[in-house]
C-alpha cells in the first residue's frame, strides 16, 4: 500500500478515468421510469445526465434522490390515510406517484451538479476537491469542452488501497485469456504494457509510447481506421491481430496469432554460402617409386631375356 501511495502522487486524472466509451449516462429527456431501469441494470449509485450528447452534461442523479422521489408520494398517502378512513385521498396520492414515473428527468428535480476537471489535473488534487465539495463524481473535459471520461472518488481511492468490490460488483473478465479453441484472446482495452510483459515483445516505437495506451488503440493507429470484424492486422514483431468483435465506433476483442519469425539475413547467407562451397578434396600424394631389392638388378621382361640369349648364343 505504501508503494501505491507513492505512485498515486504522480498520477493524473487521465490515468484513472473511465473512458468516454464506457460511461453510463442518460439523456435528460428520458423518463423517471427509464432512469429506474438504468440504475437497476448498471448497478451504480450515480448516473450523469446530458442533453443530446455527453459533450453537453447537465448534472447527475444519485440513486438516493431517486428513491426519495419515489417514496415521497407514498409517505404523503400514509399521512392522508391516518385521517381519511375512506382511503380516497390515499388512492389519489398513489395515482400521482404512478404518474410521476412518466415525467422527464429534467422536470423531476433530481439533478445535482458535477465537477468538471481537465485530464492533466493531479489525481491527489481531485481527491481533495471531492472531499471539500462533497461531490464524488467528476467529468473529465478536454481543451475544446468535450467529455473525455469520468472519475469517481472510488476510482481514486482504489489507486491507493486496491480494488474495492461490494455485493453488486460483477467480477470482470481478465484482459488476456488463453481459450482452448480461439487461442490467445485479448480485450481491446488491454494496456500495451501488460501485453508486452505477457508475450515478451516490444510493440510500440519510441514515437508511439506517449500516444497509444491500449491494444485497440495500437490496431486503429496502425491501420488508420476502425477495422471490421474478421480483419487481420500484421505487426512487425511477428504478431498478427484478428478482430473478433467490433462495432463501427471501436474494437472490443482480438485474437493474437504468433507467427514464426524469419531467420536473420546473416544466418541465411551463411547457410547458402555453406551449400555453395564444396568441400576441398584431400591432397593427392605422389606414388613413391618401387624399391629394388639389395643385390638384385632391375627386372627384365622375359621376352627381352630370350632375345638377348639368342644374340649371344655361340655358333
Amino acid at each position: 500500500m505504501l508503494l501505491r501511495l507513492l505512485r498515486f502522487g504522480g498520477l493524473r486524472v487521465e490515468d484513472v478515468m473511465v473512458p468516454r466509451a464506457d460511461i453510463i449516462a442518460m439523456d435528460q429527456d428520458a423518463t423517471v421510469a427509464d432512469l429506474m431501469m438504468l440504475f437497476d441494470e448498471a448497478g451504480v449509485s450515480r448516473i450523469p445526465v446530458y442533453h443530446e450528447t455527453l459533450d453537453d452534461p447537465r448534472g447527475m442523479v444519485h440513486v438516493k434522490d431517486l428513491l426519495r422521489y419515489l417514496a415521497s408520494p407514498t409517505r404523503d398517502a400514509a399521512r392522508v390515510e391516518a385521517v381519511d378512513t375512506a382511503g380516497v385521498a390515499r388512492e389519489a396520492a398513489l395515482a400521482r406517484a404512478a404518474g410521476n414515473l412518466d415525467l422527464p428527468v429534467r422536470s423531476a428535480g433530481l439533478l445535482r451538479p458535477v465537477l468538471n476537471v481537465p485530464p492533466s489535473m493531479p489525481a491527489i488534487n481531485l481527491l481533495i476537491r471531492m472531499q471539500t465539495t462533497r461531490n464524488h463524481l467528476a467529468l473529465v473535459v478536454d481543451e475544446y469542452g468535450g467529455t473525455d471520461g469520468l472519475v469517481t472518488i472510488e476510482d481514486l481511492v482504489e489507486q491507493v488501497v486496491g480494488d474495492i468490490e461490494d455485493e453488486y460488483d460483477v467480477e470482470e473478465a481478465a484482459n488476456i485469456t488463453e481459450e482452448p479453441r480461439q487461442g490467445l484472446v485479448a480485450q481491446a482495452r488491454t494496456p500495451i504494457t501488460e501485453l508486452e510483459q505477457r508475450l515478451g515483445v516490444k510493440l510500440l516505437t519510441s514515437d508511439e509510447e506517449g500516444e497509444i495506451d491500449t491494444l485497440g488503440g495500437l490496431v486503429v493507429v496502425r491501420l488508420g481506421r476502425v477495422p471490421a470484424r474478421g480483419e487481420l492486422v500484421a505487426h512487425e514483431s511477428g504478431l498478427e491481430f484478428e478482430v473478433l468483435d467490433a462495432d463501427p465506433r471501436r474494437i472490443k476483442r482480438l485474437r493474437i496469432h504468433r507467427q514464426k519469425m524469419p531467420a536473420p539475413a546473416s544466418e541465411v547467407a551463411n547457410e547458402r554460402d555453406g551449400e555453395r562451397q564444396p568441400t576441398a578434396p584431400e591432397p593427392v600424394r605422389p606414388a613413391s617409386p618401387p624399391q629394388e631389392a639389395e643385390g638384385v638388378g632391375p627386372s627384365v621382361p622375359e621376352s627381352a631375356g630370350e632375345t638377348a640369349r639368342d644374340v649371344f648364343k655361340p655358333s
